[in-house]
């Protein structure tokens, strides 16, 4: 017979006692958090339902109440038949123009960045940390004093009041962070896997896309989301290198939102403004995971 009474397990339960899970602590944290979540989404209801909902009941009723009939005229009209200053075809124009924007100022920052942040990391060469130096303090610049230098540049080269300017501008405002995000991050990649390469007489470009670029989708992802919010977003560049033919969407939205004339229309005036931050919203949810192992993954490690 085994004596039960001398076994250790007679003696119960070892180990730190469970920490309750309504404690003064995490009802604190949570506390915290709803209240914060309930701040920064009680704006967002409160233009998706005006959004949805006909002028008559706006006046009348409370801008917390649901819609009492659903309507999606207001998007509509914010989309194609809002007026933008002499145009009257809502936001759609200024949308394919932010696109026109967009995509070529990402594919060339990217690009550009990833190769000098590559370089940087894995490639010293003499003068490399004055040049990085050099390129991050460019970052720290407010680019206020840089606009009417810019100004006389586009117009000298031709590319003033064009998109093409404007990609530019958002090209090279874009180097320095995005650079200093690859850099390292690749530093951050183990050194073994760079020198094994050089053995095997890989080089320069042979090392960057057969080993850098397969391994780097977090961190490229990190300055997807980066360049699609700030580029997206931009008022100021694209109110003063375009002109209204080119306009992006944020200084289309601007016209409609600040139009003087006639009756003010909040419920088009938030569809509108929905309508504009929809693609940065998409685009974040989609990769967000991506971008947290991105952070990570060494985006911000020194």
């Amino acid at each position: 017979m085994v004596d039960l009474t001398s076994s250790p397990y007679a003696e119960g339960p070892r180990g730190p006692k469970p920490r309750r899970s309504f404690s003064r602590a995490n009802i604190f944290l949570y506390g915290t958090l709803i209240v914060v979540s309930v701040y920064y989404l009680l704006p967002l209801y409160v233009m998706v339902v005006t959004s949805l909902k006909g002028m008559p009941e706006i006046r009348a009723g409370n801008i917390f109440s649901p819609p009492l009939e659903i309507t999606f005229q207001p998007w509509v009209k914010a989309w194609a038949q809002a007026c933008t200053g002499i145009n009257c075809d809502g936001l759609s124009r200024g949308f394919w123009n932010s696109v026109k924007i967009l995509i070529p100022s990402i594919v060339l920052s990217i690009a550009v960045a990833s190769v000098n942040g590559y370089a940087l990391a894995r490639w010293k060469f003499k003068g490399s940390e004055v040049f990085f130096t050099i390129l991050i303090v460019g970052a720290f610049i407010p680019y206020q004093t840089m606009l009417y230098p810019l100004v006389i540049i586009l117009r000298e080269i031709g590319l003033m009041g064009d998109l093409s300017g404007l990609v530019l501008v958002h090209t090279i405002f874009g180097m320095p962070i995005l650079t200093l995000l690859f850099r390292n991050y690749f530093a951050s990649i183990p050194e073994d896997l760079h020198k094994a390469a050089r053995v095997d007489g890989a080089g320069f470009w042979s090392i960057y896309f057969r080993i850098m670029l397969p391994m780097s989708l977090p961190i490229f992802v990190v300055a997807i989301i980066l360049q699609v919010t700030g580029i997206w977003n931009d008022f100021l560049f694209g109110v003063i290198y375009t002109k209204p033919e080119t306009y992006p969407m944020t200084v289309q939205l601007n016209n409609i939102v600040n139009s003087v004339q006639g009756v003010k229309e909040y419920n088009v005036n938030m569809a509108a403004t929905l309508l504009t931050g929809l693609v940065p919203l998409v685009i974040y949810f989609v990769s967000g995971k991506l971008f947290v192992r991105g952070i990570a993954a060494g985006a911000v490690k020194g």
